[in-house]
């Protein structure tokens, strides 16, 4: 009995243990917090998700939108007949309207909501559906597809309830959150969970900017745009991607974090749009082998591989193997830091670099330049690897060939990949690598991140039968 009577009060303990930790949480909310969270959450752990759901719904918001897409035609369709002859007139293409659904997040009290921009991206309509249930028609006010972000606005009759942002760089592996949003056109849809992981990168678009928070909360589709919130009530993350086989949540989520969502809203309401830093290199990870022979503990920091000749980094002396490993006087774990790091730095501005060079630390002082600005040293990396130029798809060719992005090959090294693959000036590339392309810029940005010899699979038109087809290329 002795026995059973001390594991008992050890189960006892572990229990009341954890029940002090997450009341000692709940106990951490601030009463004056802005925003939604206007009271006290109670510090009785039965009632603290209540308290949260309770709190933020009223500035969590459904967005229905309107698209129209451009479809090929299918010869599986009935096609109306001619007056004018006995043979179905086939036409080219053809319209459809697509309804979309998603979530967002009141972020002011004068009707700003962020929420993803594949949630608005190319809507000819946008509905707001209030917790409330009043309705409103939105505009979008800018989105930036590099960080999956949107901000939409309604003008409401009254002043509205709005979001408590935290700070995403203190979210703790491990710790719980709550997910709301309306999934699969459900309303008001409360989930919990806990933090999976921190800084996932490569999930989507391999040129994107990304460092998502990993949940466990479900997350289905029309989930996308809502927000991902600690138990103290503040937004840490806006909930953008799911990983999943079945098409509906797994238990793992991918949230963009609040300090990286808080500064491109900021610059999409101020702006329009995103203004990013760049400083022409081509990064990527230390090999285990690399930095073992530099005497590291593991693998830090970004290898640079190549450096945009004309570019800030070239100018400031920055050299093909230098292994970046601090940035702005903070460390750089890997490529994807440096990157997002540099992007959000004030353009004109100076950042300090530290790199390892011949197993010495070197400091470089670097002038950040605009990304936009950056095409035409990005289009050289892509003449040197591709042996290509292109260009934006003309609303001519969108028409006759039924698509709505690509980009079209205007020049072709004869002796370079896409030539050898048989690419012809005219053809349309419309994907590498699973990732659609949108433009000249999205196509660029693609490229620059592949290394030499690097195998990649484009989905290219045909310009003389208009048939697409996949197509292996292999980098220079």
């Amino acid at each position: 009995m002795g026995k059973y009577r001390r594991i008992l009060f050890t189960t006892m303990i572990v229990i009341i243990s954890c029940l002090t930790i997450m009341q000692g949480a709940a106990n951490a909310v601030d009463p004056n917090q802005e925003g939604t969270q206007k009271s006290q959450f109670s510090t009785d752990l039965r009632f603290i998700f209540t308290q949260i759901a309770k709190a933020t719904i009223p500035a969590v918001v459904h967005i229905e939108v309107t698209q129209q897409q451009i479809v090929p035609f299918s010869p599986f369709l009935e096609i109306p007949q001619s007056p004018f002859s006995d043979k179905p007139q086939a036409p080219k293409k053809f319209k459809r309207e697509l309804k979309g659904l998603g979530t967002g997040i009141l972020i002011d009290e004068t009707g700003d909501i962020l929420t993803n921009n594949h949630v608005v991206d190319e809507a000819t309509n946008i509905k707001v559906i209030l917790s409330n249930a009043k309705q409103y028609e939105a505009r979008i006010v800018g989105k930036d597809p590099k960080t999956d972000l949107a901000v939409i606005k309604i003008n409401p009759d009254s002043k509205l309830p709005f979001v408590t942002f935290g700070d995403s760089d203190k979210v703790e592996v491990g710790e719980w959150v709550v997910a709301i949003g309306h999934p699969r056109g459900l309303d008001q849809t409360v989930t919990a969970g806990i933090i999976s992981a921190k800084h996932r990168q490569g999930i989507t678009d391999p040129s994107s900017y990304q460092d998502f928070l990993q949940t466990d909360a479900a997350i289905n589709p029309g989930n996308s745009g809502g927000p991902l919130i600690n138990l103290k009530g503040e937004v840490i993350g806006i909930n953008s991607v799911i990983a999943s086989e079945s098409g509906g949540s797994e238990g793992i989520g991918f949230a963009i974090p609040s300090n990286f969502a808080i500064s491109i809203s900021k610059t999409l309401i101020a702006y329009g749009k995103v203004k990013r830093g760049w400083i022409g290199v081509t990064i990527q990870e230390l090999e285990p082998e690399k930095a073992k022979s530099l005497k590291m503990e593991a693998p830090r920091g970004a290898l640079v591989v190549d450096v945009v000749k004309g570019g800030p980094a070239d100018k400031a002396g920055l050299k093909k193997d230098d292994i970046v490993i601090k940035a702005g006087g903070k460390d750089v774990n890997d490529p994807g830091s440096l990157r997002n790091r540099v992007a959000a730095t004030p353009i004109g501005t100076g950042i300090q670099v530290v790199v390892l060079r011949d197993g010495n630390e070197k400091n470089i002082e670097l002038v950040v330049g605009d990304m936009d600005e950056s095409l035409k040293y990005l289009s050289s990396i892509v003449k040197d690897r591709l042996g290509v130029e292109v260009r934006p798809v003309k609303t001519q060719e969108s028409d006759n060939y039924g698509i709505d992005s690509g980009v079209v090959v205007k020049w072709l090294d004869p002796k370079g990949p896409m030539a050898e693959a048989g690419f012809e000036v005219g053809d349309v590339i419309l994907e590498m690598d699973g990732q659609a392309i949108h433009s000249p810029e999205d196509f660029a940005g693609m490229v620059s991140v592949l290394q030499p010899d690097q195998d990649s699979v484009l989905l290219a038109l045909d310009h003389r039968s208009g048939q697409s087809t996949y197509v292996q290329v292999k980098t220079h």
